[in-house]
Formats: C-alpha cells, structure tokens, sequence
C-alpha cells in the first residue's frame, strides 16, 4: 500500500482538474510514468484531465495513439513489464472492450504466471457516463466486468480529493488498476490538498452519518445518495452515506460496520442490476451481518437491457436519487402518500435526465 501523506494546504478543484494535477504529480516525481490515449493531446485534452502534460513533459511521455486498443494496451503491458509505469487512457470505457484479451490474460496475470517474479505497474483510465444519445455502444458502466478478474484492482472515486489521492496511489501501485471516471463527475469541485498525497486503495469512505439506514454508493451514484440523503432528512430521516470508491478490493467491512448500526442497506450502481458488484455487497452483508437486519437490502441500478439513443428513453432507464429516496422509504416502512409527494417534489429534476448540468458540455 501507498504510503499516505498528509498535506495541509487545500484549494478549491474540479475533478478534472484534480485528475490533471494528479498525473502532472506523479509524472514530475517520477521519470518512468508515461500518459498514452485516444485524444491525450487534442485540444480537449480529455475533458480537461490531460492539459499542458505534453508541453511540460514532451511528447516522448504524453502522446496520442492510433485506433488500435489490443495492440496499444500490449504494448503498454509491455511497458510496464520493462520498468515503466503507463498510464492508458480510453474515453470510454466501451473501446477498452477491444482489449480485453491483453487486459484479463496479460496484465491481470503475469504475476502470478511467472511466481511473482514480474510486476504490471499499469493504470488504465476509462470513463463511463451518458448523454447526449450516447446510445447502447458509448454509454455503459462495465465497472462489474473487471472486478470480476483476479489480479486488477478497480478504482471509482466520485469527488475531487479521493480522485487525486487514489490516482497517484494507483500509478505507484505495482499491480495493473483500472480506474474509472464517470464523466458527470468531472465538473464537481471541492477543497482538494495541494501537494502529494495517496489514498489507500480497498478503502470506502463515510460521507456523512446516520443511524435510520446505510446508503452505499459507487461512483456517480454516490453523488445521487448524498443528494436523496439531503432530502430524507427534510423528513427527519438520517441517512449513513458511504462513498465505496473502489469495486475490488470491496469494502465490506465499512459497509457492515455501518449496518450493524442502521439495520437497512441501500446500495447504488451506474451498473446493470443483475450480476454487479451490488449483488456481491449485499450478499457479503447478510451473510456477515444477518442478525442486525431489519428488512433484506435493496438494490438501486440500471435494469437489465441496453440504453436507447433517445433522451426520452433515457428519462425512464437510469436512477437517480429519487429512486433512492423512494426505496428507503418503502424499507422504513414510511412510504406514505404524503411522504411520496414531498420526495418527488424534493428531488424533482428540472434539466433533462442525461444532461446533469448546464454547465456541461457535451457529446464525448
């Protein structure tokens, strides 16, 4: 594990921004770390997660690559088997489905294929998110398809600080990480430390505290819970928010902690609902935790069939959180018509469902 390090100076910072600075941190502290991917040094610049890294490190340790997702994730296992520390970028998290072989039967097992003698210091970014009609092949959340390997660790901060420390952690780890950014969280700002800093990867976070019910989010939808958790307590409902920020390692035991207090468990996922890293949650919490339930947890998620290109679709596909708030009030036991009508009103959103904020600039 990283060692962790306490900077005291913090300054207000997006999540891009803390993205960029994290990568502009671990390049300059160490010579091996290079960035490659579609886009890294376009004018975009990846949402802004790449800017100004080519013009300080050169194009010898920031540079683009062509269309060939199999070969270039290779070659950057390659990289990476030979001393250097790549970190891979995809834009979405669809492209990097064309190299899956490389992924599953390379980097996630040369350590253990050859005894521990060779390491896989590797970083693969991928975003997921919607919008915009993104459609079925640029809008899915696959955080479940590589939690699922042996030998990749994968990482899914929501909030600016955790995204800085867990990026930094993860390419000084000597084990491939994939990291996934859900691109809605790209605009949230918040204080962030300056200077270096790691965070233990394997680690969830408590948000905020509560002992009506637990609410365990991964990525975007730990975003979503605070924002229900805000409502539900307009109903003198207080809710236990827990950011997971990675999918494996999974932290059960925050989770557990959390509901031997509350009794109730909510977890949401950007995910599909069959099959995820919420179905191996909740069932490592009522196996190690039955007693202390009140009612069997629930899960928030994408149901099981693939997004439509249109947005009206798309108002009736994906969860939020008002879907969160309604599931905790049914396993209160307080979904009462009043209560309903407060909550739809309370968390009522006014922009259209895949497009978060105006602010956001779209479509990639």
């Amino acid at each position: 594990m990283p060692e962790q390090v306490t900077a005291n100076s913090r300054t207000k910072k997006s999540y891009a921004d803390a993205i960029c600075e994290a990568l502009d941190i671990a390049m300059d502290r160490d010579d091996r770390v290079l960035v490659i991917g579609e886009g890294v040094p376009d004018p975009k610049t990846i949402f802004n997660t790449t800017a100004g890294l080519q013009e300080k490190y050169g194009q010898s340790r920031v540079f683009d690559m062509p269309l060939a997702e199999n070969g270039m994730t290779g070659i950057c296992i390659g990289a990476a088997l030979t001393g250097m520390r790549p970190v891979m970028v995809h834009q979405r998290i669809d492209f990097s489905l064309l190299a899956l072989d490389q992924l599953i039967n390379n980097a996630a097992k040369w350590h253990i294929m050859f005894g521990g003698q060779h390491k896989v210091p590797l970083v693969v970014r991928m975003i997921i998110g919607r919008g915009w009609g993104q459609g079925p092949q640029h809008s899915q959340s696959l955080q479940t398809l590589f939690a699922h390997i042996p030998g990749l660790k994968v990482v899914m901060p929501a909030f600016p600080e955790d995204a800085k420390g867990l990026l930094i952690s993860a390419i000084e780890d000597d084990n491939p990480v994939i990291f996934i950014e859900h691109r809605w969280v790209h605009m949230i700002s918040n204080e962030v430390p300056e200077n270096y800093y790691t965070l233990p990867i394997g680690k969830a976070k408590v948000l905020c505290q509560g002992n009506d019910i637990t609410l365990a989010g991964l990525s975007y939808m730990s975003v979503e819970s605070l924002v229900a958790a805000e409502g539900l307590r307009k109903l003198g409902i207080n809710a236990e928010v827990i950011d997971m920020r990675t999918c494996s390692p999974l932290d059960t035991e925050t989770v557990i902690d959390s509901v031997n207090k509350t009794g109730h468990l909510i977890a949401a996922d950007t995910g599909h609902m069959s099959f995820g890293v919420l179905a191996e949650l909740c069932t490592q919490v009522t196996s190690d935790c039955f007693t202390s339930l009140k009612s069997a947890p629930h899960r928030v998620a994408s149901p099981d069939f693939s997004i439509s290109t249109s947005h009206y679709a798309a108002d009736g596909y994906y969860s939020g959180a008002l879907d969160i708030a309604l599931a905790v009030l049914k396993q209160l036991d307080r979904e009462t018509a009043d209560n309903i009508k407060f909550i739809k009103q309370e968390l009522h959103q006014t922009t259209r469902h895949d497009v978060p904020n105006p602010e956001y600039r779209g479509p990639f």
